[in-house]
């Protein structure tokens, strides 16, 4: 799948911070359960890449890849651990080409027009729009929807369950990223059926 199909896959990639492997397998069956197929696995912690690959064999159905990449040591850390694509928070000249090379679906992150437009040069199309609320949110997705129609965005940050539908009624706007699917309480609770609930109304989002 490209880039492009992934963020096609459900209106909501859950962003999921991990402390402990065990419980990947775990809540990506939770979140398969409600209807949530696309993971994004953030390298926020040492257990990311560990949880990545239990995610890979236990669960082969979900799409699973590495967020929080930032630079090419990253992305090649993410290949090892079998991620099917990346995300970034901001797009630079050396990550792009190492994502260039490696083939790997790719969705980074811009704030501004300037680096959307830096990123449609490249020819990049599918992009983050990153910190969403802090960046205008819907506000600024119209703005750019105007004299960019071609690119279409995952806003990611500051996003809740009250303000998806705002975001996913934008032509522009391919998916929204969350990280509310799967708050620390219920992770560290092992509550998989609160998460899988938490899925299912993501799901039927659109």
């Amino acid at each position: 799948m490209d880039i492009a199909a992934i963020m096609q896959a459900g209106p909501v990639i859950p962003v999921i911070v991990i402390d402990d492997a065990a419980k990947a397998v775990p809540l990506a069956r939770a979140l398969l359960a409600g209807g949530v197929r696309v993971l994004e696995v953030t390298m926020r912690t040492p257990a990311a890449l560990d949880a990545v690959r239990e995610i890979r064999a236990g669960c082969p159905q979900a799409i699973c890849g590495v967020g929080t990449v930032t630079s090419p040591a990253d992305l090649e850390r993410a290949i090892a651990a079998g991620a099917q694509f990346a995300v970034s928070p901001a797009l630079t000249p050396a990550l792009r080409a190492a994502a260039a090379a490696s083939g790997l679906p790719f969705l980074p992150g811009v704030m501004t027009p300037t680096e959307a437009l830096a990123a449609r040069e490249a020819g990049i199309t599918a992009l983050k729009l990153f910190p969403a609320t802090q960046a205008g949110g819907t506000g600024m997705l119209k703005a750019i929807g105007s004299v960019f129609a071609e690119l279409r965005f995952c806003p990611t940050g500051g996003i809740t369950p009250a303000t998806a539908r705002d975001y996913l009624a934008l032509p522009n706007v391919a998916c929204v990223g969350g990280s509310w699917l799967a708050p620390a309480a219920l992770m560290q609770a092992g509550d998989w059926g609160g998460i899988e609930k938490l899925a299912r109304e993501a799901a039927a989002l659109r």
